[in-house]
């Protein structure tokens, strides 16, 4: 089916006080995951490429974003592409023309002033093109290598108050918050600040999206969303799910050498973590279809949840 706009289904999902996954991608592997994963939970879902996987490809955005289209085109389920963490005007001023339907501008890092101004700018451009657009208030921290901030350091919460004038100001139609979630955890072990949820919530009239959901035990995510998160971006989860399951291949089949053999177990483990992750934040109709479905180990596989058909052969032949 066509590409999805981002904005219809997080405008969608809000409106059901519900929540649309967003998974970070970086090879075709996790792509065909994604797509293979929201099939088997029957649900839509955004498939998103960051700054920081443009430039682990070589600096390339259209391979990846190209394969990301034309796997959403063949999805059974609506997939909306985008682009995620973004920094760099010059990559931002690519989006439209690749493919993407919206953006996540991160200006976070910069002082309030500094930060809305150049959100403010990036809305403009982003709003001509056509593109639904997201920001950042708060530090999410954790990225990059950063050590995560102390929960009472000055900016490591979103203030209801200052995001109110900041959507305001800037024209953002979406705002990511920092509400106790950190960024590349590999404990699910975050305890996210529900009453602040529900406050910047009353706050807003614009979807909230929770960022560094791997770390987030699967009753705070529902818990949040509950109390008003529309999208929640998932991404180091995909790459313990994958590793893990590589990683055990290997140390069971030492004389492998066909990729295709451990890229598919990898693939699976994937698909396996985004099916279960969409059944605990996506609509509550999802939500009460995972009951009974356990929680990940450090592999990310789940109980009693099977392989999404359409994943081809490999992985079976990997695992026989």
């Amino acid at each position: 089916m066509p590409l999805a706009a981002t904005g219809e289904l997080v405008g969608s999902a809000a409106a059901a006080r519900s929540a649309v996954a967003a998974f970070n991608i970086i090879t075709l592997e996790h792509i065909e995951a994604v797509v293979a994963g929201a099939e088997a939970a029957g649900a839509p879902v955004l498939l998103q490429v960051s700054e920081n996987a443009v430039a682990y490809r070589y600096g390339r955005l259209l391979p990846l974003a190209r394969a990301a289209v034309a796997a959403a085109e063949q999805a059974a389920v609506p997939v909306a592409l985008h682009l995620d963490h973004v920094q760099s005007d010059d990559l931002l001023r690519q989006a439209a023309d690749a493919g993407f339907g919206s953006v996540m501008y991160d200006a976070a890092r910069l002082p309030y002033a500094e930060n809305l101004a150049a959100t403010r700018a990036a809305a403009e451009w982003a709003h001509s093109r056509g593109l639904w657009i997201e920001a950042e208030l708060g530090e999410v921290g954790g990225k990059d290598g950063r050590p995560p901030l102390d929960a009472h350091a000055p900016g490591a919460r979103t203030d209801p108050t200052e995001a109110h004038a900041f959507v305001t100001d800037s024209g953002v139609d979406a705002l990511a918050v920092a509400i106790g979630n950190t960024h590349a955890m590999t404990e699910r072990t975050a305890a996210l600040d529900h009453d602040l949820i529900k406050s910047l919530a009353g706050a807003l009239d614009v979807p909230l999206v929770l960022h560094g959901s791997s770390g987030v035990p699967d009753g705070e995510l529902t818990a949040a969303v509950t109390g008003g998160i529309a999208k929640v971006n998932v991404g180091t989860a995909l790459n313990i799910a994958m590793t893990a399951a590589i990683r055990d291949f290997l140390a069971a089949h030492p004389e492998a050498v066909d990729s295709r053999k451990y890229l598919g177990v990898g693939r699976e483990a994937m698909a396996r973590e985004v099916e279960r992750l969409i059944r605990v934040i996506g609509t509550p109709v999802a939500r009460a279809a995972s009951d009974g479905i356990g929680t990940p180990g450090a592999a990310g596989a789940s109980d009693g949840v099977a392989a999404p058909a359409g994943l081809g052969t490999a992985g079976a032949a990997a695992t026989s």
